[in-house]
C-alpha cells in the first residue's frame, strides 16, 4: 500500500466512506473527522457516508452530517435529501425484500438454536434488510465463534460480512460498492460506474472489500492493518493515522492539493 500523499486529488469528485472505525473511535464520531467532512463539502467535492449500520440510523445522518446520501445495511438501501425533500432507495425490489425477510426469520431463529451465547445486535430494531449479529461493540467473540457464525450463516444460504462490530447476514446481492454506486444515481444523477476514478472510498475492515476492490483510488485509515489478512483486495493507499485522525489527514491533502 502507497502512503495516502501519493494519491493525485487532481479530478476528484466526490468522497466515499465507512463509518465505524473510519470516522468514529470506540463508536463516537471523531470530531477531527466531523471537521474534516465539513472541510471536503465546503471544497465542493460530494460525500457519501456508507455503513453496516441500519438504515433507520440513514435518515438521520442524512439530514445532520454534510453529506449528499447515506448507504445503510452495507448497500442494503440509501436516503438522501434535496428541495422536494427526504427520499429512500433499496437495492432490491418490494417483493424481493419481504422474500428476503423471511430468510433472515429464519436465520434470527437458527442461530438462536444452535449459538446462544451469539446476540443480535443492539441496533436491531433500526434495521430494514439485513441482521447483523455482535461480534465486537458490546460482546467479544472469540474468532472461532465467529467463523462458526459465518458458517451457519452461509449453510443456510446467504452471504456475509464482517466489520469490526458486526457479522451481517445478507439476504440479498447488495455490497457497499455496488450500494453507493446505485445511491448516487438516485440521489445526484450521477453514473459512478462510468468515472470511478474520480471518485476517492474510505475504508478500514472486511466488510469494506467490494469497495476496496472496485474504487482505483481506495484508501484504507492506518488500522486497516490489523485486517488484511481478511481483505482480498488492499487498499491502494493507507493514512498515517488511524479511525477518524486518518480520515482528516486524507481529507486535508484532497482539500490542499486542490487549492
Amino acid at each position: 500500500m502507497d502512503s495516502y500523499r501519493s494519491l493525485d486529488p487532481a479530478g476528484v469528485r466526490g468522497v466515499v466512506f465507512d463509518i465505524d472505525d473510519t470516522v468514529t473511535r470506540n463508536g463516537v464520531l471523531e470530531p477531527d473527522a466531523y471537521a474534516a467532512m465539513h472541510q471536503l463539502a465546503g471544497a465542493g467535492v460530494h460525500l457519501v457516508a456508507v455503513t453496516g449500520r441500519p438504515l433507520g440510523w440513514t435518515d438521520v445522518i442524512v439530514r445532520q452530517w454534510p453529506v449528499q446520501v447515506a448507504v445503510g445495511e452495507n448497500g442494503a438501501g440509501w436516503t438522501w435529501v434535496d428541495a422536494a425533500g427526504a427520499h429512500e432507495g433499496y437495492f432490491s425490489s418490494e417483493p424481493e425484500r419481504v422474500r428476503q425477510a423471511a430468510l433472515l426469520d429464519r436465520v434470527r431463529r437458527e442461530v438462536a438454536a444452535a449459538m446462544p451465547q451469539v446476540t443480535v445486535a443492539q441496533d436491531d430494531r433500526a434495521r430494514r434488510c439485513d441482521l447483523a449479529f455482535d461480534i465486537g461493540e458490546w460482546v467479544s467473540l472469540p474468532r472461532a465463534e465467529i467463523d462458526a457464525l459465518i458458517a451457519l450463516i452461509e449453510g443456510l444460504g446467504l452471504r456475509t460480512t464482517e466489520s469490526t462490530v458486526h457479522v451481517h447476514a445478507v439476504p440479498g446481492p447488495w455490497d457497499k460498492a455496488s450500494g453507493a454506486v446505485r445511491a448516487l444515481r438516485d440521489a445526484l444523477g450521477v453514473d459512478v460506474s462510468a468515472e470511478l476514478d474520480r471518485w476517492v472510498f474510505v475504508g478500514d475492515s472486511g466488510n469494506d472489500a467490494a469497495a476496496f476492490e472496485r474504487f482505483p483510488r481506495s484508501v484504507g485509515v492506518a488500522n486497516v492493518r490489523e485486517h488484511l489478512d481478511r481483505l482480498p483486495v488492499p487498499p491502494r493507499y493507507v493514512t498515517d493515522g488511524d479511525r477518524g485522525r486518518g480520515f482528516a489527514e486524507l481529507a486535508a491533502h484532497l482539500v490542499g492539493r486542490r487549492a
